[in-house]
């Protein structure tokens, strides 16, 4: 009842942590990185802002909710060393979740006393957010993976073909480069917005333009690589002798289909705020999912 309990916690810190991470585009796409100055992890040299300009309320709101999640994935792998043995998946992975909270945290501090926020664009800044990009995936990845091994376990089953396996490596690892990719064509598009179509193409490709625009190219190529991989990943389940493919089989291959569509769309329409924010949404969601998936192919 303990361990179903932490499942229950490791969920909701995850489900938290997906809103501290839209909020952070948020604070991005809204140009208030440098709301509070360059203090850290003081706003502007105040614990708590007084009279917050639009941009400095945005950006106290971002890092307080960011130590409040802080502080949930230190509770849970509290809770995951008082509950559960040594050696167990879940207490593992809760304590890989703390790691990687912390170098969110590094990250974010990098960040803002370097002054890779608001308007430079510097590929110091574009190199941070991806690896900032990276880390907040795996992050998601851990808590999932407490989620999942703190249930109860389902019945024991043999482990997926190697050849689904490299296929589920492959998949992930494709989702991350997108993702990284994604993070720097979604600071071009911040920086540098087109106003139309024709015109954000002839930035894509025109040698002159700053580098970021270049880069953008090589998100969707990666993103449509990614999303392949994965469907090919849940057919190879799907038709495994072990019977139905586990519900996140399911889900990753009708997000990879639904974020596909997103990302076409995106583009078509200049990618406006509402749906860089779907598009990111989608792709944590995408990432979980298909982690989950991953995990599933491993003996039990």
């Amino acid at each position: 009842m303990r361990s179903r309990r932490l499942a229950h916690a490791a969920w909701a810190v995850l489900a938290f942590n997906l809103l501290v991470i839209l909020w952070g585009a948020w604070v991005r796409v809204s140009g208030s990185g440098a709301g509070c100055g360059s203090h850290w992890p003081l706003c502007d040299g105040e614990v708590i802002p007084r009279r917050p300009s639009a941009e400095k309320a945005i950006e106290f709101t971002h890092r307080a909710t960011s130590g409040v999640a802080f502080l949930a994935v230190a509770a849970l792998l509290g809770a995951a060393l008082r509950t559960l043995p040594r050696g167990h998946r879940a207490r593992r992975a809760a304590a890989w979740a703390m790691g990687f909270m912390t170098v969110e945290a590094g990250v974010g501090a990098a960040l803002v006393l370097l002054e890779l926020v608001a308007d430079d664009a510097s590929l110091g800044r574009a190199a941070a957010l991806a690896v900032h990009l990276v880390n907040t995936f795996l992050l998601l990845a851990a808590l999932a993976l407490t989620a999942r091994h703190a249930a109860p376990p389902p019945p024991r089953r043999a482990p997926s073909p190697p050849a689904v396996r490299a296929l589920a490596g492959l998949a992930l690892a494709l989702l991350l480069a997108a993702g990284a990719s994604g993070a720097v064509a979604a600071l071009g598009d911040t920086l540098y917005p087109a106003r139309s179509l024709a015109e954000a193409v002839a930035q894509d490709l025109s040698p002159t333009s700053h580098l970021l625009l270049r880069l953008r190219l090589g998100h969707p190529a990666l993103a449509a690589a990614a999303a392949v991989a994965v469907l090919l990943f849940a057919w190879r389940r799907h038709g495994e002798p072990a019977g139905e493919p586990s519900p996140a089989v399911v889900v990753a291959a009708l997000l990879a289909l639904a974020q596909a569509i997103l990302g076409l769309v995106n583009v078509a329409l200049l990618a406006p705020v509402a749906l860089q924010l779907a598009h990111l949404l989608l792709a944590d969601l995408l990432w979980i999912a298909t982690v989950l998936a991953a995990d599933g192919t491993r003996a039990a």
